[in-house]
């Protein structure tokens, strides 16, 4: 008596089974359901199986897919690769091509996918799902780490810009999109301080010669003064649950009223404001960072944090209205010589705080010392 004659019908599953000859020799393709993929398949990690090429897992990782799962866009389409045990609980049947499982054993091990499976199943709607395997039969250590190498290897990751340029094609309102939108509309506005200075798609075109951050950088730090939590803001809005509103986010009261033009505006305001009283500054990005990624980002969390708030409580948010307080900024740092240089600062996120605290010190006028 084999194996395959242990399969009790009542636990048997049957599932398609597709040949796929590859110079690395032959596997399947199957389509199995969330549920059932869940309980058949184990993982290995590296720190508890020597021979095993699975990453401890990423708690956050797990958490960010498991929230995902509910968007009602939500979809897995790469696959899911598996180890087939050689004794496990499967059966191939490659006349009707189909794979017979016993559900209250496990098939194998699972190569590639383990936080999409952990994310689904910590998410609770795993039957929603179904899902694209790939079977691998009774792969050795050395094959399953080379496996592993490439899929993980090969892959090439897609710009940041790029992502939120897709936005544009959604026909679904999201912080993505809205962000995406006014980015593009100050590099295309002739009285925007970032007409043509943006580059869009991640890369320079020709005659931006003054282009000195990204879309995709520009957006996620525009982000912050909307949505803490995006991808959850994206799901809810597809879902018809009404946003709350967050006061970390300055804006995020017009972004819930859809005023995506006076987001705009303001945004337009602050950048006209700091033109100006940072003119020199802003037309050499070669001697100043102003205009570059750490510049921006601690200009718009000092607008976000600071300014903004202040405006509100006036009751104006105009260019006039930020001009004195980067007109204080800039008249204080020249008082002490203080420049906004990449030797005074970095370019990773303590850099951007660092300026950004620099700047909140400096908005009101200061007397001459005596």
């Amino acid at each position: 008596m084999t194996k395959e004659d242990l399969l009790p019908e009542s636990m048997s599953k049957e599932y398609p089974l597709l040949e796929v000859v590859q110079p690395i020799g032959t596997f399947f393709v199957s389509v199995i359901d969330a549920e059932t993929l869940i309980q058949i398949t184990e993982v290995r990690h590296r720190s508890e199986h020597q021979d095993s090429v699975q990453r401890d897992l990423s708690k956050k990782r797990v958490k960010d897919i498991s929230q995902y799962c509910s968007d009602p866009d939500a979809t897995f389409p790469t696959s899911i690769v598996v180890s087939l045990d050689l004794n496990g609980a499967y059966k191939l049947n490659f006349e009707d091509k189909k794979i017979s499982i016993n559900t209250n054993g496990k098939i194998g091990e699972i190569i590639d996918g383990q936080h999409r499976i952990n994310g689904i199943k910590q998410s609770g709607m795993a039957s929603n799902f179904s899902l694209p395997v790939v079977l691998m039969l009774d792969l050795d250590a050395y094959q399953k780490a080379y496996v592993f190498s490439i899929i993980n290897s090969k892959q090439t990751s897609v710009p940041s810009s790029l992502i939120y340029d897709l936005f544009a094609l959604s026909d679904n309102r999201s912080p993505f999109k809205t962000c995406h939108e006014i980015t593009r509309g100050l590099n295309r506005a002739e009285n925007s301080p970032f007409y043509n200075r943006l580059k869009m798609l991640g890369k320079k075109e020709d005659g931006q010669n003054l282009a000195t951050i990204s879309q995709g950088t520009f957006v996620k730090y525009l982000l912050e003064l909307i949505s803490r939590d995006p991808e959850q803001d994206t799901r809810d809005i597809k879902s018809n649950i009404d946003l709350d509103h967050d006061n970390k986010c300055s804006l995020r009261f017009l972004f819930i009223r859809e005023k995506d033009d006076v987001i705009m505006k303001i945004i337009l305001n602050i950048f006209s404001a700091v033109q100006s009283a940072f003119s020199k500054e802003w037309e050499d990005p070669k001697s100043s960072i102003l205009s570059k990624p750490i510049g921006i980002g601690a200009i718009l969390k000092l607008a976000n944090e600071v300014l903004i708030p202040l405006g509100l409580a006036e009751g104006k948010l105009t260019k006039e209205f930020f001009d004195k307080y980067f007109i204080n900024i800039k008249t204080n740092f020249d008082k002490e010589g203080h420049r906004i240089s990449s030797e005074n600062y970095g370019s990773n996120e303590q850099a951007r705080v660092q300026l950004f605290r620099k700047m909140n010190e400096n908005i009101f006028e200061k007397e001459n010392p005596s």
